[in-house]
């Protein structure tokens, strides 16, 4: 099935270097896929499709100049593991600089003690979008700030993870990872075998006891999502995690604030609310306090929760620690906060707000990816070596324009995994967004949402620019003491 597979420079997940042979781990996922046969794996690929159309796993497109198109989810058969000794220090690197983060946001919504003492510029906080002073001096349960978290990590061409990017507001995409897992458990059965991979069907109760641990006014917290609504290109995933905790999904009109509390339109009548979790923006929550013309929101929602009778997953302004400026930041946060090193580390960024930083960001555009700030989805961003000198040229001017708007990486060698296309194998550049779950104790999702920058070469893993995602496995850790001709060896 392999005999075509090249991997590119770099780190593929499946095979060593140079040598091409097959990592010790994989030997029975690569026995059962030879087994299944390539003719196979295609025929119920192709299932997988049509079962997630049937399931109604769409996303929004932005191709061919049709911007807000649904598409199918796409979907790759080939999972990708990883150790369980690996995901032991991911856990905790996770762990580590959510709790940074935490007391990062509770701080500058507070005291301001990390920005007084000049650790952070308090210009690089108060200058990004989601910067929300209406929630300074709002006491939050738990004093937690972010209770579902998707952070986007990825393996360099060494195979050493980082942090790529940090997503606070509204993280999406578990309604696929969970989906994935159901599919390949559906059609692709044999490839568990000689594998113990670690189960994640019970995100969703985890995700209703930490929502409910918000609200220890009430022994019986009721719990709703708030949706903007059929339209938005993430409502399947509203919709599928409303049915799955068994809990009303609403929209702003269903929802009224009275008497100090926040209740739901009913047939039954007016019945409270404790908990809210959020899909929508900050700017549309509460007109009253944010954007005025907001349809999507509550009027008076914001003041309920500064008395404390409800609460709002994740909360509003947490926004600020998505920039991709404060990201830069956030390993000076665990030491002030923690006094620890960062387990995970971020990719090496430049600041183009820093004079220094931005002259070699100049100089090196064609060598660098460059990402506006407050950008998410893969949009607003340059990948220099992939650039035409137009794209260059244009990026050159924003930067001197603005230059507090973006910032710049290394283009990295992400890591590879074989991913199946038009009938066959190549590699493709993947990342990985675990999810994590903090209410009044701690849960990380085995494994995560594994995204495919399925165009080959690219290294845009979005679903919205056109990429696909996969499963992944937590797996034990196994090692061949004496491999035989054509087994996998360790690399």
């Amino acid at each position: 099935m392999f005999t075509d597979y090249k991997p590119t420079v770099g780190f593929d997940e499946y095979f060593c270097g140079e040598t091409a042979r097959p990592r010790a781990d994989l030997a029975p996922l690569l026995a059962s896929l030879g087994q299944m046969g390539l003719p196979e794996l295609n025929r119920s690929h192709a299932s997988a499709s049509q079962l997630l159309r049937r399931l109604g796993a769409t996303f929004r497109l932005n191709d061919s100049g049709l911007k807000g198109s649904e598409r199918i989810l796409p979907f790759d058969p080939l999972p990708r593991l990883i150790g369980r000794s690996d995901w032991i220090t991911l856990e905790r690197g996770l762990l580590q600089r959510l709790e940074a983060i935490d007391r990062f946001l509770a701080d500058i919504y507070g005291p301001q003690q990390i920005l007084n003492d000049g650790v952070i510029p308090r210009e690089d906080v108060e200058s990004s979008s989601g910067w929300r002073p209406q929630m300074q001096g709002i006491s939050l349960p738990l004093n937690r700030w972010c209770h579902i978290s998707g952070l986007d990590l990825i393996r360099d061409g060494h195979g050493t993870w980082r942090v790529l990017e940090d997503n606070l507001r509204c993280p999406s995409g578990v309604a696929y990872f969970l989906e994935n897992r159901r599919v390949m458990k559906r059609l692709f059965s044999g490839l568990f075998e000689g594998r113990a991979v670690q189960p994640i069907d019970d995100y969703p109760s985890h995700l209703l006891r930490t929502l409910q641990d918000l609200a220890p006014w009430s022994d019986t917290p009721r719990v709703a999502i708030l949706t903007p609504g059929v339209f938005n290109s993430a409502y399947f995933e509203h919709s599928y995690l409303a049915q799955e905790m068994g809990i009303h999904l609403v929209e702003g009109r269903d929802l009224v604030c009275e008497g100090g509390r926040v209740w739901m339109r009913s047939t039954n009548g007016l019945e409270p609310v404790d908990v809210i979790y959020r899909r929508i923006d900050d700017d549309f929550l509460d007109p009253t306090v944010f954007r005025k013309d907001s349809m999507l929101g509550v009027p008076g929602l914001i003041d309920v929760l500064r008395q404390g009778r409800v609460a709002i997953a994740n909360a509003p302004g947490t926004g600020v620690a998505d920039d991709k400026l404060i990201y830069a930041h956030v390993p000076a946060m665990i030491r002030y906060y923690l006094d620890e090193e960062p387990i995970i580390e971020n990719v090496p960024t430049y600041l183009c707000a820093r004079p220094d930083d931005q002259r070699y960001v100049l100089e090196h555009l064609e060598q660098l990816v460059v990402k506006s700030v407050a950008e998410a989805g893969g949009y607003g961003m340059l990948i220099g070596p992939q650039a035409s000198r137009t794209e260059l040229a244009d990026f050159d001017t924003k930067i001197r324009a603005n230059p507090r708007n973006f910032i710049a990486q290394p283009t990295l060698q992400l890591s590879t995994v074989p991913s199946l296309s038009d009938g066959e194998l190549y590699p493709c550049h993947v990342d990985l967004r675990p999810y994590v779950l903090r209410g009044a104790s701690n849960w990380v999702s085995p494994g995560g949402l594994t995204r495919v920058a399925l165009k080959r070469g690219s290294l845009v893993v979005n679903s919205s620019q056109g990429g696909g995602c996969k499963d992944t496995w937590i797996v034990d850790d196994q090692r061949m003491a004496a491999p035989q001709p054509h087994e996998a060896v360790p690399c």
